[in-house]
């Protein structure tokens, strides 16, 4: 497309997107004069995202709800004091971020493990839906996570779990544990294990039980 079309009359009408966009005009028609003089589907979209940025879709989850599931359970009880023992000792709670990667959008178990999590005692950050690995590992760094947490439903796990592996590594954040959890076939996990994730729980995993195991990763990290 770029190697035939006439370059100046491209950016114009690019630029024209984007005074339309911050002006006001019809952005139909400019995208499709756009489009005309063979600009890009990406090219259209930044013309536009000058002005009105780019959607971030964000996962929201509840407080309160797993909890109030679990009141009066001893393991639940448990696991909440051993938490709020860390606590004490370490100056702050356990934190963790929940990512989802790549081009998966199913959040609910995101929103499960969150909220869970949470109510356990541990601070809980969630990234936007559709990062990119580099983007995950610059949360987890600029939040100070103790733990990454990969919800992978979609089958991109053999790939995005190794490249956030080496992006936490290239920003000098490999303390930070990388985990997964999701629909992840039993063959992959030596894979991913290899590839530097510290523990895998597929679906059926026993919350309160996950949560003790993650806690004893990252006490045995930092001893």
């Amino acid at each position: 497309i770029r190697a035939t079309r006439d370059e100046s009359a491209c950016k114009g009408a690019l630029e024209e997107l984007t005074r339309r966009a911050k002006e006001g005009g019809n952005l139909l028609e400019g995208a499709v004069e756009a489009a005309r003089a063979r600009a890009t589907v990406g090219e259209i979209s930044m013309a536009m995202e000058e002005e009105f940025g780019r959607h971030r879709a964000e996962v929201k989850t509840l407080a309160g709800v797993y909890g109030a599931a679990y009141e009066g359970d001893e393991g639940f009880a448990a696991i909440q004091k051993s938490v709020e023992q860390f606590a004490e000792e370490e100056g702050r709670r356990p934190r963790m971020l929940v990512v989802k990667m790549g081009q998966d959008g199913h959040d609910r178990g995101a929103k499960v493990i969150a909220t869970a999590f949470a109510d356990i005692g541990f601070d809980v950050d969630v990234g936007p839906l559709f990062q990119t690995p580099a983007e995950a590992a610059q949360d987890a760094v600029d939040n100070d996570v103790h733990v990454i947490g990969i919800s992978s439903q979609a089958a991109g796990h053999k790939t995005l779990a190794p490249q956030l592996v080496k992006a936490l590594k290239e920003a000098g954040a490999e303390d930070i544990l990388v985990i997964c959890g999701g629909v992840i076939p039993q063959q992959d996990y030596q894979f991913l294990y290899d590839a530097g994730v510290k523990a895998i729980f597929g679906p059926g995993t026993n919350i309160p039980a996950a949560a003790e195991d993650i806690l004893k990763l990252i006490r045995e990290a930092r001893s």
